[in-house]
């Protein structure tokens, strides 16, 4: 016999476990921003910046106005003895806490072996390639791809194809061979180990059984309750492997099988996640969010169908370009597509949309969620809201602006 947890409570412990529920701080600096990072184990990357770079929306829902800037520096900045993440491929691509490193050398190992068996690798009929980037670094540091030049360094194909020399730098970013220095405009510049972190960084790498283990930990506390298919998604690990570290964890008192009324799988619980009474929060969720990020997840916790549709030709578009998930307290309300239009700075919705449920009174409570990220933005000359989904003139009329016609 497990112990039952309601979907209601299943769903404010994984709010909880996520950071939301807490009051805001007053003011954020490094030990906040850290402290975000911490809680959820990465931040993930993403190049889309129509409203604003993935990466850093988690952190304002979660802690409100914050200086990119200073994200920036503890994240982007070029690495060295007192470099405290790195980016590599754990999700997605993403920033981790330098001391994870060691729970991902398996992965890196894992990249290059397959590399080397696989009959029409790439790595193995261009190993030129692959030294002379090693070289080139090695005698003028990071560099971007841009930057280094080689008869090889244009583009294959359409504009979007790698170059070799872009190809040969991302073989070696995924070997562990080298490392982000930071980017610039979002272009990663690359390093080799010894110019990019701190000494013995690599020095300590864990078998793969223990980092899997220490991983599916992170991730159970990060989610605070979850089937084994969600725990593996957090790092991109497979569920067996995830299901035999659960197991083992809970021999160690560090996860707790529950059932979940309605889930289909077996629950785990992180028997030190907090099980609040209630959690009271407005905040939209970037797409790479983990609250939302394993879209099956979502259904099972809030009931709430989500899918991107940059990739929808307009015409069949049904919410928006990139729509962001509207989080009031213990629901997803509703979705918001929002473009900064730096250019004559102001915050556009372009379209707003109710959930079954969703608070009679929404719009109230988004209203100074806009303005405040209108300030966020640098967006002082306003906020403009199109006439496109049913709660948009809802939105407008609590803001105080005209409605305008769907552009």
């Amino acid at each position: 016999m497990v112990d039952e947890i309601s979907p209601a409570l299943a769903r404010r412990i994984a709010l909880a476990a996520q950071g939301f529920g807490r009051p805001r701080p007053d003011t954020v600096g490094t030990r906040q921003l850290n402290g975000v990072i911490d809680r959820l184990g990465l931040l993930q990357l993403d190049s889309v910046n129509v409203y604003e770079r993935s990466h850093y929306l988690p952190v304002f829902a979660r802690l409100g106005g914050y200086d990119k800037a200073l994200l920036d520096r503890l994240t982007f900045r070029p690495g060295g003895p007192k470099a405290q993440y790195f980016e590599y491929w754990a999700h997605e691509a993403a920033l981790l806490p330098i001391g994870a490193l060691p729970l991902i050398q398996w992965r890196m190992q894992e990249y290059r072996e397959r590399s080397h068996r696989a009959s029409d690798s790439w790595a193995r009929e261009n190993t030129a390639m692959l030294d002379f980037i090693r070289a080139e670094l090695a005698e003028k540091g990071p560099l971007a791809a841009s930057e280094i030049e080689h008869d090889a360094n244009k583009r294959n194909g359409p504009w979007w194809g790698w170059s070799d020399v872009k190809t040969a730098l991302e073989i070696l970013f995924r070997w562990g061979e080298v490392f982000s220095a930071g980017r610039t405009r979002f272009e990663r510049r690359y390093g080799l180990p010894e110019q990019v972190l701190p000494a013995g960084a690599l020095d300590a790498p864990l078998p793969r059984d223990e980092a899997v283990r220490e991983l599916v930990r992170r991730s159970l506390v990060a989610h605070g309750i979850g089937t084994p298919k969600d725990i593996a998604d957090y790092y991109r690990l497979k569920v067996e492997p995830t299901k035999q570290a659960l197991r083992e964890l809970a021999d160690a008192g560090l996860a707790t099988p529950v059932a979940v009324p309605g889930w289909s799988k077996q629950a785990w619980l992180d028997p030190t996640a907090r099980k609040p009474r209630r959690v009271e929060t407005v905040a939209l969720l970037s797409p790479f969010d983990p609250v939302v990020w394993e879209r099956a997840r979502t259904e099972k916790l809030f009931g709430f169908h989500y899918r991107i549709e940059i990739y929808t030709p307009a015409p069949q578009r049904r919410f928006g370009y990139y729509t962001l998930p509207l989080l009031v307290d213990e629901q997803i309300a509703g979705r918001i597509d929002l473009k900064s239009d730096r250019a004559r700075g102001v915050l556009r919705v372009q379209s707003a949309w109710t959930e079954p449920g969703a608070p009679a009174e929404v719009e109230q409570r988004i209203q100074p969620l806009l303005q405040q990220i209108a300030a966020w933005q640098g967006l002082d000359a306003g906020i403009e809201v199109a006439d496109w989904g049913d709660l948009a003139p809802r939105v407008a009329g609590a803001l105080g602006v005209p409605l305008l016609p769907r552009g």
